[in-house]
Parts: structure tokens; sequence; C-alpha cells
């Protein structure tokens, strides 16, 4: 078994799938390897089972950060031609059973390697928010024209694929050229014995300071929740280029002290048992796996109801809200509503920890080892 994805150092929520899928699966005796590109010297950020072999082929396409367009379109050419040529002889070295692309810019090449696997794909964002393309600099029109002539080449790669997977039924709707979409969702990271009581004047956030995120949407809704419940805290784990201006909000609101910026930490699932509610305000979610990881612990849901992994994840009125993307004002009003209602803060709770059942690495691991005996049974006939 083969993954291929960036890198492996990031303590992202991609990164963190895969690193437990591929325990799971060493430990149920598969032989796995990973193929990266990226990070070299960096150890990966969450533990590998000692199985699992990692090749890093030396690309480095985090190089491209910060250069300006043309600088890393030039020298993004460069490395896409080292990509197919050091993935094939590593493909070939290896000889998988096999070979599954996290849908980066390996799906370019995936399906021209000549080691004979069995090649997937898994997608961990959305459709609607997967190979966008924007420049201020270039009209509207002709984005829009690079953006669809760019996702034609992707849907050529994916019709090649063994089994094309994604993480909700929604975003499977959005698939209707591919006849091979399956839908896995993600493991929950963790299912602890002890979740939270519930009673601790702190509500956790969790995610990279991107954009994408909508820390600055929480930070504007934490204003509100403030003015009512000064004694309650609000704790964002995460870390990013927007820190510094996600900061400069919180201090020109006066929040600084019942809003804290907090690092990311490897132990998140004792942060969870610690606070009382889960606040997740992204513009969109492929899965949204911190909400699973949250429900595990035992807590209740305020999200807005972005595309797609909360409106799947979350059971509104049942285990939490779900609010009108962008409505800041209910966000907070609905976190005011459970602050004040701890018997409803625990029961919400307690249906979450039920929710979060269904996600267990048992269940969606077996999920996994089912397709790939399908696929191979498959390719035998």
């Amino acid at each position: 078994m083969a993954y291929c994805i960036p890198g492996l150092y990031i303590p992202g929520g991609m990164e963190r799938v895969l690193t437990q899928k591929a325990n799971y699966l060493a430990e149920k005796g598969y032989e796995v390897h990973i193929i990266v590109t990226d990070g070299k010297g960096q150890e990966p950020y969450f533990p590998l089972h000692p199985s699992i072999q990692l090749h890093q082929l030396e690309i480095s396409f985090e190089e491209l950060y910060g250069c300006s367009f043309f600088a890393k379109f030039l020298r993004y050419r460069k490395k896409m031609r080292l990509l197919p040529k050091k993935l094939n002889e590593c493909l070939c070295a290896i000889s998988p059973d096999i070979t599954v692309s996290l849908l980066r810019r390996d799906i370019n090449v995936i399906n021209k390697m000549t080691d004979g696997s069995i090649k997937m794909g898994e997608l961990h964002i959305n459709r609607l928010n997967y190979r966008t393309f924007s420049v201020k600099w270039l009209p509207d029109f002709l984005c829009k024209w690079i953006e669809d002539y760019w996702m034609s080449l992707l849907i050529k790669e994916l019709k090649k694929l063994a089994r094309f997977v994604v993480l909700t039924k929604e975003d499977a709707n959005l698939w209707p050229e591919i006849p091979n979409v399956k839908v896995i969702p993600n493991p929950v990271s963790f299912f602890p014995k002890q979740v939270s009581a519930n009673k601790k004047k702190q509500i956790i956030a969790v995610g990279r300071y991107f954009e994408e995120k909508g820390f600055d949407r929480l930070i504007s809704a934490w204003s509100f929740v403030n003015k009512s419940h000064p004694d309650w805290q609000l704790k964002i784990y995460g870390d990013g280029f927007l820190r510094k201006q996600l900061q400069n909000q919180i201090d020109t609101l006066n929040l600084s002290d019942s809003c804290i910026l907090e690092y990311p930490v490897k132990d998140i699932e004792s942060k969870y048992q610690e606070s009382s509610l889960f606040v997740m305000t992204s513009h969109f979610e492929g899965f949204g796996l911190a909400i699973i990881e949250a429900m595990s612990c035992g807590l209740p849901v305020v999200s807005f109801a972005c595309n797609f992994g909360p409106i799947a994840l979350v059971d509104h009125n049942l285990n939490g809200y779900l609010v009108p993307d962008g409505d800041i004002k209910q966000l907070a009003d609905k976190i005011c509503l459970l602050i004040e209602n701890e018997d409803m803060r625990l029961e919400m709770g307690r249906q979450a920890r039920l929710k979060a059942e269904n996600y267990r690495i048992e269940h969606i691991g077996k999920q996994w080892e089912n397709l790939f005996a399908e696929v191979i049974k498959e390719n035998r006939e």
C-alpha cells in the first residue's frame, strides 16, 4: 500500500487522518509506504507506526510559497518535470498493490506510472472549493476559464482511477462525471474514555490561521458573547500567517483577556476535555475533523452551516446548532444560549458523543479494507 501526500510535518487534518489510517493498516499487517515531496529533514508531526516506510522525493514544492506569480510558474514547471520521474522510480522500487493519491500535485501524473499498481484517489476538501483560481490582475472571465480548464484536466485523471473517495454524500453528488465515486468519511482521531464535564467556562476552536477557517468571524462573534458573559474564555488552537492579524483584531476589540490564540498542541484531546463547547466558523470544510474530535469528547457544537462537513455532522437542535453561514449575531446568540443552559449543554454533549461513535477508526478502517479488497478482486477479474 502506497500513499502520496506533499508532507507529514504539518499539524493539519489531512496529515492527521492519513497517519491514523496508515497506522491502522500497519497494525492490521499491511505493508504501508508513504511518499512525500516536501519537508526534507523534518519529522512527521503525528507519530507513525514503526513498520511504515517514509519515502522522501526531495522536490520541495514548499519553496514556491512567497514567490511572485511568474517566478512560481517557472519553478513549478521545473519541479513538475521532476515529479513523474522520481515518483515512478519510487513506486517501481516499492511495487505496491495499490497506490492512493491524496489529490495534490501527484494526481496529474499518477496514472502515467508504470509500477502496475491499482490507482485510487481521496479528496479531503469539497469540489466547490477545490482547484479554484483567482488572480487580482486577471479579468474574472479569464480566471473562470483557467479554473474550468484546470478542473477538466482533473476530471480526465479521476475517470482513470479505480475509485475516487470523497468524505460526504453531499460532495459525491457534485461529481456526476465520475462513475467510480465512493463515500468514506474521515475517522475521529481519538475516542477517549474521559469526556468533558461541560462545566468549565471555556470554549474551544481549532484550525489553521488561514482565511478559510474564518476565525475573524469567530472573534467578531465573541465580542458579542463577551459583553454578556465576561467570565467565559475562548481559546483558538492553531497557527498560520494570519496570527498577527487575528491578534490585532482581538486587541482592537479589547478581548485579549478572554480570547486567546493558542499554538497547536499534540495532545489536543485534553484541550477538548477541559472545554464546554466547540465552535466552527469556517467558510468551507471538506469534512470538519475538529467537529467530530470535539464530539468524541462530549462537546456540543455551534457551527456555520458551510459546505459540507458541518451540515453532515451536526444535527441541529440535537448535538449542536447550525447557523446560517456568515450570521455573526446568530452565532453569538447560540453560543450564549448554551452558556446559559448547562442541562442543554450536557444533553447535546451526550448526543454528540453518540454521533462520534460512528466515526471510530475501527468502523472507518474496515470500510477502507473492504474497498481495497473490492478493487483488487476487480483487477484480478
